[in-house]
């Protein structure tokens, strides 16, 4: 059976038993500050395990099922055995209320045995510690199920899950075990800690399962480890056909944290020194290094990117979406690393500082080490820490105030020119591509400009292309719509979003359609807008009267490496 049929099997087997079907959230958590990523399938849905929202009038079901993109960079180091790994899809199914113990046990025993033919080894339940009780009622229920189980009892330690981060929704756990292999994991949120370690009893507990879809893929596929899934197996085999010699961990390690990095960077993470964009950064560049050992080349490494969209490009549509986004800020990025790995290997022959290997060559601290021990050299870790702080405290300072709110003018010029925005970035990817991503913005009663995605500069033809294309949506009179809608299903539909925005759980999408129902421009966007892009063609002076104008492009030039700028006008 192959991943996309366990995929469409799990969803479907839910989907019958009254689950609604949830895509998956992004990898950067909205309104979550106690992560940097999102680590597991229940994150999404903590608001509704403590009552903040109703599921009910949110999902129309107390119950739901995903297929959770997820991170966990903690064992970063470890990535290349046989079975962990930095980015993974978590499988779950959720209950706010619907159904607690009984109903989860059996869906698990149901799924396990029925739908993928698979046979349980034993489970486990938690054993009671200090002053949690037992959880005697999941023993008596797989008793009843099946009474020649194995049923093991565990402490705290392992069957007692969450939260995620320093507070939230937790529980006892009940685990079951195919092959021995720790397959699904099912949590019983009774409780909620407290920052301060305390639990309280939640009015109405709930349910939460998660299953790794790469470990389960390797027991259902009869794999002797995760890497010969046929999640991996296209990639590792790319990598090898690429590769001058074989490594087994450099292949695992290059195919895990570019499949990391992609996910990261399709949801707007970009390489950086602080926070998301430094974990990107490190993963990126240890793929470098991996890359080196076995002969990559740099144009190596991004071409992989291409079977990273293929596989997932279907599944997960930002990936496609971004695949050009994705191409440009990898290249940029293993680029200038390359450049300075050499000198800073050869920092190593004069026992450096580690602060100096980061900020002058960017090596992450983890690679540093890695090489340290390779080479018998001691690292002052301490030190470095002290010193990556001061640095990090000195770029929030300098970047504060800098991204401030765009859309607070209101005026009618600027408000047209909002729209004609939205126009310019659909003629934009009708000519040059869907690649083509909003960067950023800036819109006055004079002009606009817009930041965009694109690797060259524009020819003189594509220019008056893309105002011709606006102009003839603006006689046309199309009709522009509002509507608000939950952010993940804004994302399903594929709405467009400036790339490394960050968006709330409930959004406000501008479309615009022409008279056949066309869309001619779905975006996410607070407004201000006109209600018809014909009301674009004239400008009202002073004294009342209207001035018929033109959309005009004024000027198209480079901002960044793969990054233009235009600004536009009507005139």
């Amino acid at each position: 059976m192959k991943s996309n049929q366990i995929r469409r099997l799990f969803l479907d087997f839910f989907e019958k038993r009254g689950h609604k079907i949830v895509p998956s959230s992004s990898l950067v958590p909205e309104n979550d500050p106690s992560v940097l990523f999102t680590t597991a399938g229940m994150q999404q849905f903590k608001p509704y395990y403590t009552g903040e929202k109703n599921a009910q009038a949110q999902f129309g079901s107390l119950n739901t099922a995903s297929i959770q993109k997820c991170v966990r960079t903690s064992d970063v180091d470890e990535v290349g055995d046989e079975s962990h790994l930095t980015f993974f899809e978590m499988l779950g199914n959720f209950s706010f209320g619907g159904y607690f113990k009984e109903d989860a046990i059996k869906y698990g025993y149901e799924f396990i045995k029925g739908e993928l033919g698979l046979s349980i080894s034993h489970v486990s339940v938690f054993g009671g510690e200090d002053d949690l009780p037992e959880d005697s009622e999941s023993e008596k229920i797989w008793k009843e199920i099946d009474p020649n189980l194995t049923i093991k009892k565990a402490r705290r330690k392992d069957n007692f899950w969450g939260p995620t981060g320093d507070e939230g929704p937790c529980g006892p756990t009940t685990e079951i075990y195919v092959n021995n292999l720790e397959i699904w994991n099912i949590v019983f949120n009774e409780y909620y800690q407290n920052q301060n370690k305390t639990l309280k009893k939640l009015d109405t507990p709930g349910v939460d399962t998660g299953m790794g879809l790469e470990r389960l893929t390797a027991v259902v596929q009869e794999k002797q480890n995760i890497f010969e899934t046929d999640l991996f197996l296209p990639l590792i085999s790319e990598i090898r056909k690429l590769a001058s010699k074989q490594d087994t961990r450099a292949e695992r390690v290059i195919a895990d944290h570019l499949r990391s990095a992609a996910f990261m960077a399709s949801d707007g993470v970009l390489p950086s020194n602080t926070d998301r964009g430094y974990i990107l950064r490190r993963i990126l560049r240890r793929a470098v290094r991996f890359g080196r050992l076995i002969g990559l080349k740099n144009e190596d490494l991004i071409s992989l990117i291409e079977i990273i969209d293929r596989h997932y490009g279907e599944i997960y549509p930002l990936i496609r979406a971004n695949k050009g986004v994705i191409a440009h800020e990898f290249e940029e990025e293993i680029e200038k690393f390359s450049q300075t790995l050499d000198k800073g290997l050869k920092e190593f022959e004069k026992g450096t500082d580690a602060f100096i290997l980061f900020s002058t060559y960017g090596f992450p601290l983890e690679m540093t080490l890695e090489i340290a021990k390779e080479k018998g050299i001691e690292i002052d870790t301490r030190d470095f820490e002290e010193k990556f702080k001061e640095h990090q405290d000195l770029s929030r300072t300098s970047s504060s105030g800098m991204f401030k709110g765009g859309l607070a003018d209101t005026k009618e010029k600027t408000v047209k020119l909002h729209t004609a925005h939205h126009l310019l970035l659909a003629a934009l990817q009708e000519i040059l591509g869907k690649e083509v991503k909003q960067r950023g913005s800036n819109i006055t009663e004079e002009r606009l400009r817009m930041d965009f995605s694109f690797p060259r500069k524009l020819t003189s033809e594509e220019i008056k292309k893309a105002e011709k294309i606006v102009n003839n949506h603006i006689s046309s009179g199309y009709v522009v719509k509002r509507k608000e809608m939950p952010k993940i299903e804004a994302e399903s539909m594929g709405a467009e979003m400036e790339f490394g925005a960050k968006y709330p759980d409930v959004v406000s999408i501008y479309f615009i359609e022409d008279d056949r129902g066309n869309i001619i421009s779905k975006e996410f966007c607070g407004g201000p807008h006109v209600e018809n892009t014909g009301d674009l063609a004239g400008v009202r002076e002073p004294d009342g009267s209207i001035r018929k104008v033109m959309f005009k492009i004024l000027k198209e030039e480079a901002v960044a490496a793969g990054v233009r700028r235009i600004k536009a006008a009507l005139e």
